[in-house]
């Protein structure tokens, strides 16, 4: 089977996220790391929490402790929202690591022995009241390309256009929110894009057949602009460092690597953190380093992070002239709405992922969130569609017929699968449905085309309640007591089929399903569709219990609750 790498865009520590981040990276990495994993797949799936840059910095400094503490402590209140979201990384490492340090600063001296960084003077943003300079996050005004008014010095959060700081208008300190701020002269290390452009350019076009749309476009906007020299490091208080031995005077200054720079190779240093934890089992250089024909590398991330994936750091591994993996796939999505606005971090608008949890199990989350999920354009969340689709394809498709089977059986049969007679003609019909249903399934999560996934695994769950009407056992064991009990064996055969297949989706309530029935060896990590024909991996005789409640279903009392509390039509 093949060895497939898979990364998620690494979420910012300054804070817990929102819906729209866990949909746009870690939550479809997490649905497709599972599948593979079911399918027999050697994965790799790691991401970290991204701790450098100016978030950091203003964030513990809002809370008055130290940068360093704070981070710690934002890393493990993040890593436990994503556990409560049943995120199966293999590693979910720290962009602050040891780890990280290494690689970023051997990636900045390879680059510098090959041409490709040059120390250069800049004129830079300084405030006197807060005597220093001001890098970009620690400058916010107004964007000149779209005229919003809380742009940061790095990038505009409406239009999503890369900035510096000296591009904002009306500028003013983050710090202090002073507006008398000064241009000084500083020095800063520049990588030289400009000299990599026609390799980025040409790496991008082999890849213009395989990624999506979205992806593919955004790397050849940012192309077709040009790629132009940006500086790579800042004046910070936190970061990886400027080595010493390679430039002295910026590191006596105190010079930072910019966290775009560091981040990225991150990826590589989760791993080696990932591998430093059992290095006698564990080889991280075998997933990143001249290995491009043994490794399929995929990422996932919001349309926003494209750029820097596609175009920006394949320059950097292209510059450092060195083996490294690069990405074969970039999986990128849309933005998910708050009922037709943005889901903001910075201003607290939409339902954010600790608060999800708060209000309902991870799996409600998960399946909506996938089902609905922003890939060919944007898509809205709104507290009516989501009830809506809880109740209709999770209490009503999936949860209903699991309660249904197996509490009416355990009625009329007791608390063992009962025999019934031999398959007939709707079962044969419903073996080849269930088939045709699992390959379309699969096809789709192959092809990592998640809302399409969603509507497969719909379509299998709906199956059986087509099924079960049509045969309707309650009604069949007046006059058919063995076609009755055939009729629940076969649902019952395809409740556990449904929970070895829903896994990637809805991992808890699958482990539910899965374990209603005294299975000794159940070891079946997928089921392929010509196994789903026959339908027998539950035999008669299996003792099962009938599970709690898998989904209950929303009221509107409970609408109107999640309304009040988060809103609706955003101001």
């Amino acid at each position: 089977m093949a060895r497939h790498l898979i990364t998620s865009a690494l979420p910012y520590i300054n804070g817990i996220k929102h819906l729209g981040n866990m949909v746009g990276s870690m939550l479809p990495a997490d649905v497709y790391s599972r599948y593979l994993r079911q399918r027999g797949h050697d994965v790799l799936y790691i991401c970290a929490t991204d701790e450098h840059g100016t978030p950091a910095e203003l964030a513990a400094k809002e809370q008055g402790i130290p940068v360093d503490e704070f981070c710690a402590q934002a890393h493990d209140a993040q890593k436990a929202v994503y556990d409560g979201f049943a995120l199966a990384f293999d590693y979910f490492g720290r962009s602050s690591s040891p780890q990280n340090v290494e690689i970023t600063q051997h990636f900045a001296r390879r680059l510098n022995e090959n041409g490709f960084i040059e120390e250069r003077a800049i004129r830079q943003v300084y405030s006197p009241a807060d005597g220093r300079f001001l890098p970009d996050r620690y400058v916010e005004g107004t964007c000149p390309h779209c005229g919003y008014d809380k742009a940061r010095g790095d990038q505009c959060e409406n239009c999503t256009r890369v900035l510096d700081p000296t591009d904002l208008i009306n500028p003013r300190s983050a710090i202090s929110g002073s507006t008398e701020l000064e241009v000084r002269e500083t020095k800063h290390l520049f990588l030289l894009q400009s000299k990599l452009e026609n390799e980025v350019r040409e790496w991008v076009a082999r890849h213009d057949k395989d990624w999506p749309q979205l992806a593919s476009s955004i790397a050849h906007k940012w192309l077709t602009e040009g790629l132009h020299d940006r500086a790579i490091t800042r004046d910070l208080d936190w970061g990886v460092p400027v080595p010493a031995d390679t430039w002295p005077e910026l590191a006596a200054e105190g010079k930072v690597f910019y966290v775009w720079f560091d981040a990225p190779i991150e990826y590589i240093g989760a791993t080696k953190e990932w591998s430093d934890q059992d290095p006698s089992t564990r080889d991280w250089k075998s997933w990143w380093y001249d290995v491009d024909t043994d490794v399929r590398y995929t990422e996932f991330m919001a349309k926003d992070n494209v750029p820097f994936h596609t175009v920006m750091f394949p320059a950097t591994e292209l510059g450092v002239r060195e083996p490294w993996k690069k990405v074969d796939y970039v999986k990128a999505f849309n933005w998910l709405t708050y009922y037709g606005g943005k889901f903001s971090t910075s201003q607290k608008r939409g339902v954010f992922t600790d608060q999800a949890l708060d209000i309902l199990p991870a799996d409600y989350w998960r399946y909506f969130l996938i089902a609905n999920a922003p890939e060919s354009d944007d898509s809205s969340f709104t507290w009516e569609h989501f009830t809506a689709t809880v109740n209709k394809d999770l209490a009503d498709t999936l949860g209903n017929f699991v309660n249904r089977v197996l509490s009416f059986s355990k009625k009329r049969f007791g608390e063992e699968v009962p025999a019934g007679g031999e398959p007939g003609e709707a079962e044969r019909k419903l073996g080849a449905q269930i088939a045709e249903l699992l390959a379309e399934y699969e096809s789709q999560l192959e092809s990592l085309q998640f809302r399409k996934a969603a509507a497969a695994l719909r379509a299998l769950w709906s199956a059986g309640n087509s099924y079960l009407e049509e045969k309707a056992p309650w009604l069949e064991i007046k006059t058919d007591k063995d076609g009755a009990a055939l009729t629940l064996r076969t649902a019952m055969n395809l409740i556990h089929l449904y929970a070895v297949v829903s896994e990637p989706f809805i991992p808890t309530t699958s482990a539910t399903m899965r374990q209603a029935f005294a299975l000794p060896a159940d070891t079946a990590t997928w089921v392929s569709p010509t196994e789903a024909k026959s339908l027998t991996a539950v035999p008669a005789g299996t003792p099962f219990t009938v599970p709690p409640v898998l989904f209950a279903k929303l009221t509107d009392e409970d609408l109107e609750t999640y309304k009040e509390r988060f809103g609706g039509e955003p101001a």
